[in-house]
């Protein structure tokens, strides 16, 4: 293995175990189990977690004296536990063993990349000087989503023995990961049932309180030719387990492994998941037939989503792209999921889905479609709960949710903790409607990029009209401005819920609610003029489009509103009427601001009063736009954008935004890369190591932030190579950063597989495979090339 592959830690550190747990978690897109421990069945520095892709359960919790619902993706039994003890010839046994022990004199832990694999070396010494070294690699297999395994060796020196070794299966867990959820409702399980089956097998059961999810999991403890003798089995009503006695002697090896299987109740084609689970438990392979399968898996799932960048920034882009790919795997294709905005990797949002799909659909498109279509699916099914949604707010047309989990009902909280004042406060954010134009956005990129015109003409237009309805019922005109307006939504900024003072939360004329609302709108224009005659009839008649609608969308794109003031894009209207916040006097007390929206209420001051913002707002739509694209909806509109007008935007926000999201610098890098290229750098090095070096300060330990993991590695497929897919045809217009200058990728494009792009500072490669059976078109600036199936053309870039 090489260091470009791995992810290490030397030494045990207590205080950092939650953190390597999530970073090493392990799944496969149908779950996810965290990092932690097998030998610690939970405590202060270890927090076990298994979560199922959609397995979510509601509670109800009394907060602030009245009740509250929440829905939330339910902790699973735990299914790693295995844990040691030296039982020396001449001595009593000693304690059972984990790297919490002082007796631990060595630490390490390595995920391997590559293969899917975590491997954990310790070493423990007792009084009397026994050593015992403990290799344990495990793996949640890529190939067969309902099995994972781990294999444990232990070396006995200087003493000869047994190891006495504890497997099973712990159904006693609760949904405990987020300390800011501590005092809620938390136990989702019930109904548990355990039992063994020939032997060396043990189940557990038990379902969810009200999702009424059935989950099974069962576990197959084994050592070579039977070493260990007969289990002796342990039951309760909560856990299962099993007790092998494995004879050693001071030098030799012997080892243990554990086999489990994991179904629920969602699962397609089958009667039961305990019966699914002892079945698929008891008939899969030993531990070494299970890897050699789960690697090959892995080495087809990097050949599709290669991505190829030198150095540490390579290193960690391999991290975030394994994190993504185990979470979002082609699985989830036969799964009815979203994309959980913190993985599957902890309980932080509760699981839920927001708009994070905006960050990551732009990567798999490109890779693995059948995915993207998948994810897509998920809004489409919950597409109903949307209209119904917009029907109960007085309005046409489709309203997702800004949270959505299990059926598609608006999950945002209706209270949400301030830890710095302890107070519980009222969330607004459901009014981020703008989820609708990201869904709109990933159903278009979608189309574009895998040619798939048939969901882009049924499912995906359905989708997409539904949404543009719902601005248009959205937009009033004002007679005095003479323009449409969008009043009381809250943006991508998140921290202004309201006008200071106001009695009703929301701000008017959010301008990247607006811009995305009006280009939704175009969009969905151009769907009623080019979709076939048998569609547009059909779909017509099932969403009983009135004739006078799309005149009206028209008329919206063309007389929207987006405010200004000082010769920049307002983020919303009265935007400068707020008050300057005294960023040094902040800076100097309390150092990291990035949460003033949480310093300001607990000083009883509230961030609505100031021109601040804790993320991009009006920059996200650098994100989402080519500069062309986004200056032709300006144009649309009848309002100023150009060059410089941009640059001023950009250079007034960057000055008010404090970063409070993971999302937010890999935004700016994005468009810094475009606008001030020397500074880019600086917030694209704050994406990359968001979570591996926990920038927000003790949040990656309750789940990875999936959005800044996809958006980087999206950073460098589309961001720096300016790649668009449209009119049939790779568009590119280059601009890397002197710290990633040169950098390769393997892309899919409509019924092109496998192109490999490369950039260097100068100059493109393209080489397009033999297999291909037609030319692949390739725009790039004001030059248009097509390449044939089996060549490769290298293009200098012109300068700047």
């Amino acid at each position: 293995m090489t260091r470009a592959w791995t992810w290490s830690y030397e030494g045990y550190d207590a205080g950092a175990e939650r953190l390597r747990e999530t970073l090493c978690a392990l799944g496969n897109g149908y779950f996810v189990t965290r990092g932690a421990a097998s030998e610690v069945l939970s405590g202060p520095a270890h927090y076990p977690g298994t979560y199922a892709a959609g397995c979510y359960n509601r509670l109800t919790s009394i907060v602030a004296g009245r009740p509250i619902e929440n829905e939330d993706i339910v902790n699973l039994p735990n299914w790693l536990p295995l844990r040691y003890r030296i039982c020396p010839t001449d001595a009593a046994p000693g304690p059972w063993l984990s790297p919490d022990h002082p007796q631990l004199t060595n630490h390490r832990q390595t995920l391997d990349l590559r293969h899917g694999t975590l491997t954990c070396w310790s070493v423990y010494k007792d009084e009397a000087g026994r050593r015992l070294s403990v290799e344990q690699c495990r793996l949640v297999h890529m190939g067969e989503p309902h099995l994972a395994a781990l294999r444990t060796a232990f070396t006995a020196e200087g003493w000869a023995g047994s190891v006495e070794v504890e497997s099973g299966i712990d159904g006693a867990v609760r949904n405990a990961g987020v300390a800011r959820y501590h005092g809620l409702a938390d136990q989702h399980l019930t109904g548990w049932d355990t039992g063994s089956e020939q032997g060396d097998t043990l189940w557990l059961s038990c379902r969810t309180l009200d999702s009424d999810i059935r989950i099974a999991l069962a576990a197959r403890t084994r050592t070579p030719a039977g070493r260990g003798g007969t289990p002796r089995t342990q039951l309760s009503a909560l856990r299962a387990f099993h007790t092998l006695s494995l004879p050693v002697t001071s030098g030799s090896t012997t080892a243990v492994e554990k086999t489990v299987a994991l179904y629920t109740s969602r699962d397609p084609a089958i009667e039961s998941p305990r019966h699914a689970a002892v079945d698929c438990a008891l008939r899969a392979p030993h531990f070494r037939r299970l890897r050699a399968s789960h690697r090959r898996a892995w080495e087809e799932l990097w050949r599709q989503a290669k991505l190829d960048v030198p150095g540490d920034a390579g290193r960690i882009l391999r991290l975030h792209l394994f994190h993504v790919l185990q979470t979002l795997s082609p699985h989830t294709a036969d799964l009815d999921v979203g994309v959980p905005a913190r993985g599957l990797h902890g309980e932080a949002y509760r699981g839920h889905v927001f708009w994070d799909e905006l960050f990551v659909l732009p990567f798999l498109n490109l890779h693995l479609p059948q995915v993207s279509q998948a994810l897509l699916e998920y809004r489409y099914r919950r597409l109903p709960a949307a209209c119904l949604a917009a029907r109960e707010a007085g309005r046409a047309g489709a309203m997702y949710p800004w949270q959505s989990a299990g059926d598609g009902r608006e999950e945002t909280q209706q209270l949400h903790l301030n830890p710095r004042s302890g107070r519980w406060l009222p969330d607004h954010s459901h009014l981020q409607h703008h989820v609708g134009s990201a869904i709109a956005y990933n159903v278009w990129q979608y189309g574009q990029a895998s040619g798939d015109t048939e969901y882009l003409h049924t499912k995906g237009a359905e989708m997409l009209l539904q949404i543009a309805r719902f601005w248009a019922a959205a937009a009033d005109w004002d007679p005095a401005l003479g323009r449409y307006r969008i009043r009381g939504v809250v943006g991508p900024d998140e921290y202004h819920d309201g006008y200071p003072g106001a009695a009703e939360p929301g701000v008017d004329d959010n301008a990247y609610t607006n811009v995305t609302a009006a280009w939704v709108l175009m969009r969905a224009l151009d769907l009623c003029h080019t979709l076939p005659e048998a569609h547009q009839r059909q779909l017509f008649e099932r969403i009983e489009l009135a004739p006078d609608e799309p005149e009206h969308w028209d008329d919206l794109t063309h007389r929207l509103h987006v405010p200004y003031h000082h010769g920049v894009i307002s983020q919303f209207a009265g935007y400068e009427d707020l008050a300057e916040l005294d960023w040094d006097g902040y800076r100097q007390r309390y150092g990291d601001i990035r949460r003033l929206d949480r310093i300001l209420e607990a000083e009883g001051d509230t961030v609505n009063r100031y021109q601040a913002s804790k993320q991009a707002d009006v920059l996200m739509l650098g994100y989402l736009f080519s500069p062309a694209e986004l200056a032709s909806v300006f144009r649309r509109l009848g309002h100023p954008l150009d060059d410089d007008i941009w640059h001023a935007t950009v250079e007034y926000y960057l000055r008010r935004t404090t970063h409070g999201s993971t999302l937010s610098a890999l935004v700016h890098a994005w468009v810094l890369a475009r606008v001030r290229r020397p500074d880019a750098w600086t917030y694209c090095e704050e994406a990359l190591t968001g979570d591996v070096a926990d920038v927000q300060g003790g949040t990656t330990a309750e789940g990875i932030h999936l959005g800044a993991m996809a958006g980087t590695l999206d950073f460098v497929q589309r961001g720096m190579t300016g790649l668009e897919t449209r009119d049939q045809a790779l568009w590119l217009d280059p601009a890397p950063l002197p710290e990633l200058s040169k950098f390769g990728v393997r892309i899919r494009y409509r019924r092109h597989w496998d192109i490999d792009l490369r950039i260097r500072a100068e100059q493109v490669r393209i080489e397009v495979p033999a297999s291909e059976n037609a030319p692949v078109r390739v725009e790039l600036r004001d030059r248009s090339f097509a390449i044939a199936p089996g060549t490769t053309r290298r293009l200098d870039l012109p300068d700047d």
